[in-house]
C-alpha cells in the first residue's frame, strides 16, 4: 500500500460516496466552528467529538484507525503540556505542582481544538481517495498549477519511498547497520544517491509526459457536479457545529 494510500479506507458508505468538494468544504467550516467556540465552554468540545463520532460510525471507519493516526498531533501535545509550566498569571496547585491557570486553559484549548481538527482531517482523508481529493480542491476553483503540484508530489512520494526502501534492503543485504556517527559518511552518500536518483526519475517522468502530450494541463475529469441533495447532506456537520458555537457564546 503507498504511503498516502494508508490514510484511505474504502468503502461504499452514504460518507465515501459524497463529491469531495461537498466534504472539504464541510470539513473546513467544521473547523471554523471549532476554532470559533470559546475555550471555557468544554461541553462543546464534547458535542464536537459527538458530531465526528457520528460520522465515524456512519463512514463505518473505526475508531483505532482513528487514533492511530492521531500520532501527528504529539508536537502539539509535548507543547501543550508545557504551557502550564511556563506562562504567568495566578496560580493553581495540581497534584502537588503549582500550575499556571492561564496555563492551564490555554494547553487544554490546543489540545482540544487540534485534536478535533485532526480527527475532522483524518476521517476526510479516510473516506476520501487522495487523487479524488485533489479533484475535489480543483472543482473548489483552486488554481490548477497547485492541485497539479500537489498531485505530483503524493504521487512521487511513493516512488522516493519506494527507492529508499530498496536502498536500505541493499545495504542490510551487505551486512551494513548504523551504529554510531562514523557511519554518517555512508549515509551521506547514501541521501546524495537517493537524491540524484529522484532527480534521474523525474526528468524521466517530465520527458514521458512531453511526449504524450502534455502541455502544462491535466486532462479534464468529465464528471457530474455535486447536487444539491449532496450539498445538503455534507452541510449536516458544519451547521450543527454553528449551532453549537452560537449556543457556547450565547450560554456565556
Amino acid at each position: 500500500m503507498s504511503v498516502i494510500g494508508r490514510l484511505h479506507r474504502p468503502g461504499a458508505t452514504p460518507v465515501h460516496r459524497l463529491p469531495p468538494q461537498c466534504k472539504i468544504v464541510a470539513t473546513v467550516a467544521f473547523v471554523l466552528a471549532v476554532v470559533a467556540t470559546p475555550r471555557e465552554r468544554l461541553w462543546a468540545f464534547g458535542a464536537y467529538a459527538l458530531m465526528l463520532a457520528a460520522v465515524a460510525a456512519a463512514a463505518r471507519v473505526p475508531a483505532g484507525f482513528v487514533a492511530r493516526r492521531m500520532t501527528v498531533e504529539v508536537p502539539f501535545v509535548a507543547f501543550a503540556l508545557l504551557i502550564p509550566f511556563v506562562a504567568h498569571g495566578p496560580r493553581v496547585e495540581v497534584l502537588g505542582v503549582a500550575l499556571s491557570e492561564s496555563g492551564l486553559w490555554a494547553a487544554a484549548n490546543i489540545l482540544a481544538k487540534a485534536s478535533l481538527g485532526a480527527a475532522a482531517m483524518i476521517l476526510l482523508a479516510a473516506t476520501t481517495e487522495p487523487r479524488v481529493l485533489l479533484l475535489g480542491v480543483e472543482r473548489l476553483r483552486v488554481p490548477p498549477l497547485l492541485t497539479q503540484i500537489a498531485g505530483f508530489m503524493l504521487r512521487y512520494l511513493d516512488v522516493v519511498v519506494g527507492e529508499l526502501r530498496r536502498m536500505r534492503v541493499a545495504r542490510a543485504a551487505r551486512a551494513f547497520e548504523p551504529r554510531d556517527l562514523r557511519d554518517a559518511r555512508v549515509l551521506g552518500r547514501a541521501a546524495g544517491a537517493l537524491f540524484l536518483r529522484s532527480y534521474e526519475r523525474g526528468e524521466r517522468v517530465h520527458l514521458a509526459m512531453l511526449s504524450r502530450g502534455y502541455e502544462g494541463r491535466m486532462p479534464a475529469a468529465d464528471e457530474a457536479p455535486a447536487t444539491a441533495g449532496q450539498w445538503t447532506a455534507a452541510a449536516l456537520l458544519p451547521a450543527a457545529a454553528a449551532l453549537v458555537a452560537a449556543g457556547a457564546w450565547l450560554v456565556g
